[in-house]
């Protein structure tokens, strides 16, 4: 008797322990996971850009930007905000805690096709969730890629993710970490006080044929953000983006993120400033 091929279920999650949490902000928290299944850490492969669908039991679900980047395997990394149930069941469990996760999903950057050219990453808000993985990437494959700027605007110091580790990146010579926040509020922020775009005046000479520029954070900032890289003569294709857009199922089933014929949990959630131009309804 023929053995009926066993069907893959793709909504199916796998089970992850998280193996640290802790706050970045008064809103947003780290997590560190790992794979029940401890062999199975080590062959975890995603691109910088792709997201995950992370599940609690008997909550439900929803999609989150990876935060670490696949140069360093074992671990994946997330900052998630409080905004919703899924969110809400995650910031109450412990370490130790099993969640399910599934993914990766969506296209991600095209780092190989990065490769060679200069890097411009310009961050607003919880943008660093998703950029952190590609400049991360980056430093871990330096000899790789030319020249790197970091551009990264908050609201006030103590909503800055990964404050420290980004202060301590300004220490380093292999790449330009231009930070800002749009009021201090401490009188003791070492960095630019300004909104982000006005880090593009400390941004040096620009080889724009030969340069990516990388943009993700709060909406309002996208169309003054492309304005200046378009000034930078940077081709509408190497000006790259992250967008979330209700995204739900992960697969394109559902029909959620549905934008006309793209989906963005297929399609997406990377985009070129091109496709944007032809769907303006992305932002």
């Amino acid at each position: 008797m023929k053995m009926k091929e066993e069907r893959i279920n793709p909504f199916k999650p796998e089970m992850m322990r998280i193996v640290r949490r802790y706050p970045l902000t008064e809103d947003v928290m780290f997590f560190q996971i790992r794979p029940v299944d401890t062999q199975r850490a080590l062959s975890l492969n995603y691109l910088p850009g792709q997201f995950m669908m992370i599940s609690v039991n008997g909550v439900g679900e929803a999609p989150f930007s990876i935060s670490s980047t696949p140069s360093r395997p074992g671990l994946l990394e997330f900052c998630i905000r409080k905004v919703g149930s899924v969110t809400s069941a995650l910031f109450g469990m412990k370490e130790n805690s099993i969640i399910g996760v599934r993914g990766p999903y969506g296209n991600g950057f095209p780092v190989e096709r990065m490769k060679g050219y200069d890097i411009i990453i310009v961050v607003g808000g919880l943008g660093a969730a998703p950029l952190r993985s590609l400049l991360l990437y980056i430093l871990d494959n330096r000899d790789q890629f030319g020249k790197l700027y970091f551009l990264y605007g908050a609201k006030k110091p103590k909503e800055m993710l990964f404050r420290k580790e980004f202060l301590d990146l300004k220490e380093r010579d292999d790449l330009t970490c231009l930070l800002t926040v749009d009021e201090d509020d401490t009188g003791k922020w070492p960095c630019y006080t300004g909104l982000v775009t006005t880090l593009f005046d400390y941004v040096g000479d620009v080889d724009s044929e030969n340069t990516y520029a990388v943009v993700c954070g709060p909406p309002v900032m996208y169309k003054f953000v492309i304005e200046k890289l378009v000034k930078l003569n940077i081709p509408k294709h190497q000006i790259l983006m992250t967008l979330e857009r209700r995204m739900k199922c992960g697969i394109g089933k559902c029909g959620h993120c549905a934008i006309e014929y793209i989906y963005t949990c297929i399609d997406g959630p990377v985009f070129s400033y091109w496709d944007v131009l032809h769907m303006k309804e992305l932002i």
